[in-house]
């Protein structure tokens, strides 16, 4: 069952970005470390959806592990199986393993009351899907969040339709936070500030891919224009909400299939440094009696 979200709420909003959520991994273990949990709901998508679960769970370090182990395995990334047709991203794979491997309260996520939303896109559609996680969908809505095309050659099915990647329709939900009644939205990139996604002449060269889906291939044209609308939101949000930014620095050197555990170690620094660099802001704030800025941004 759903648990109710007020009116002027206040939401946590992570990016995907696979390896590169190293970074959100660090910043929500400093969150628990500093035990800020003010939100009243959360969106993920793809990697930010299994960050997050790990977070509201209270499971601290829970991310850091998996992506600094299982996601380095064979088992998960292997172009050599890819090229023989099957996967090269295998999400289903490291859901599961990392399930079975690395404790997560699911108990502890399921009796609080902050629901988290992954975010999927229909493959018949093309349009971003909001699945309130349960302990009945999890198992599914994970690596469909996850499930990025072509490098994930399977569609999960969640109620009995074909999905892929949640970055693919809506890769940084903070619109739909606000239209979920949020008016303070705290939102965790996987790039530095001032990014914005460029035109690329890669989707149509893809397209003799996507042929049996067209409309998931016009969700892959129109990728670049939802994602810089997001960041223009973020940039400049609504008179009557606030948010908060959270973001690596400009010399983040994680990429999306990063495997150097010594970058990856210093990305999970990066996003714990920022992490605690948010919450003390927040706190300087708030014991000084001021008002919060309308855009608060922190970097490692």
């Amino acid at each position: 069952m759903s648990k109710g979200i007020p009116a002027k709420s206040s939401a946590l909003v992570v990016e995907g970005g696979a390896m590169r959520g190293i970074f959100a991994a660090g910043v929500l273990d400093a969150f628990m470390e500093q035990q800020y949990q003010p939100f009243q709901f959360a969106i993920g998508v793809s990697a930010g959806s299994t960050n997050l679960i790990g977070y509201l769970a209270g499971n601290h370090g829970r991310s850091r592990q998996i992506l600094l182990d299982h996601a380095r395995r064979t088992d998960f990334l292997n172009w050599r199986r890819y090229l023989k047709g099957g996967h090269f991203c295998d999400v289903s794979w490291l859901w599961h393993a990392s399930f079975d491997e690395v404790p997560l309260d699911v108990g502890h996520y399921l009796h609080q009351q902050v629901p988290l939303y992954a975010v999927t896109t229909s493959v018949n559609t093309g349009l971003a899907h909001y699945f309130e996680v349960t302990g009945d969908n999890m198992h599914q809505l994970f690596p469909a969040s996850c499930a990025i095309p072509l490098m994930y050659r399977d569609f999960p099915q969640i109620n009995g339709e074909q999905m892929t990647d949640g970055g693919l329709a809506d890769a940084i939900p903070v619109l739909k936070a606000y239209a979920m009644g949020a008016r303070d939205i705290t939102v965790v990139l996987s790039q530095p500030v001032g990014y914005r996604k460029r035109a690329s002449r890669l989707p149509v060269l893809m397209k003799p891919f996507f042929k049996q889906h067209p409309q998931m291939f016009s969700a892959v044209l129109s990728r670049t224009a939802r994602y810089n609308q997001a960041l223009n939101f973020i940039a400049s949000p609504p008179a009557d909400c606030t948010v908060n930014v959270v973001a690596p620095p400009a010399d983040f050197g994680v990429g999306r299939f990063c495997q150097n555990p010594e970058q990856l170690e210093a990305g999970y620094q990066a996003g714990r440094r920022s992490g605690l660099q948010q919450v003390s802001g927040i706190s300087e704030a708030t014991n000084n009696l001021e008002a919060m800025p309308l855009s608060k941004i922190a970097t490692g």
